[in-house]
């Protein structure tokens, strides 16, 4: 399970670098706004300084589980664990609130929050069978 979760934490920190590259580096770009649904290039341009800082909280949520892949493996499983728990787990209580705040969003948060879900739940399961004893 422990294998399985680490392998999900760090598909959700891909798919989170992947969110920060199209909002803080390419929200203008015509095929990030079709992806976000942005009608046109002067709402990109009013909207883009908060989609530059939503895109470095993405990144940095991506790096606190990427991190905590990074001391699992490295066998310092609990630190790690805890640091996946907290990245991937506000990045499903992220994808959560844009779902319940607009039901139109369901594919993104789907998309956000799947990897998290399965990685928190797996981790969960290690944690209770034991998997990460220090």
């Amino acid at each position: 399970m422990l294998i399985a979760a680490l392998v999900f934490a760090a598909l959700a920190a891909l798919v989170h670098v992947y969110i920060f590259i199209l909002e803080s580096v390419r929200w203008t770009a015509e095929s990030t706004r079709k992806t976000f649904g942005i009608p046109s290039l002067e709402v990109a341009e009013t909207t883009k300084s908060m989609a530059y800082n939503q895109g470095f909280y993405n990144l940095f949520l991506a790096i606190i589980a990427g991190l905590g892949v990074i001391l699992a493996i490295a066998g310092n499983s609990v630190v790690g664990a805890t640091l996946i728990f907290a990245g991937a787990g506000s990045m499903l209580l992220a994808a959560l609130v844009l779902v319940t705040s607009d039901r139109t969003k369901l594919r993104a948060g789907t998309v956000q929050g799947s990897f998290p879900l399965l990685a928190v739940v797996l981790l969960g399961i290690a944690a209770a069978t034991g998997a990460l004893a220090a």
